[in-house]
């Protein structure tokens, strides 16, 4: 109860700021130039964490909640995002485990290729034909 409060109170205060600081035309401009080039700066890097593992796409979605601070078509593209995960999630929850053994198995498999393939064409290292000389040496 005490940390719903405390949340509700720093919206509260954070709503205001951005009331106050939109109540002056040159604050206006100078809110949304900010949100702008914050959440460009955060999409950016989320989106060249992509393919790395890390958290790429949860950077994607926290730049598009930067944006929807000031601009409706991010708030709109981020209650899509919303919704569109959450009815994944809801689905995947609803599966057998068997179902959700063979999703997990084909993320990891995913995840697992674009790792190799970013070392090799980023870095030059080739994990896999590595490993292969290895075994072969071995």
């Amino acid at each position: 109860m005490e940390q719903r409060r405390r949340r509700r109170g720093w919206r509260l205060r954070l709503h205001t700021t951005l009331e106050l600081i939109r109540a002056n035309p040159t604050g206006r401009v100078a809110l949304k130039i900010f949100i702008g080039i914050l959440g460009a700066i955060v999409v950016t890097v989320g989106i060249a964490l992509i393919p790395l593992p890390g958290p790429g796409w949860l950077l994607v979605i926290a730049g598009l909640g930067v944006w929807a601070v000031e601009f409706h078509w991010a708030r709109r593209l981020l209650a899509f995002t919303r919704r569109h995960v959450n009815s994944w999630t809801q689905w995947v929850k609803r599966q057998s485990l068997g179902v959700r053994f063979v999703l997990g198995a084909v993320g990891l498999v995913f995840v697992s290729v674009v790792v190799w393939l970013s070392l090799k064409y980023s870095l030059g290292i080739d994990v896999v034909a590595q490993a292969l000389h290895y075994l072969a040496t071995h």
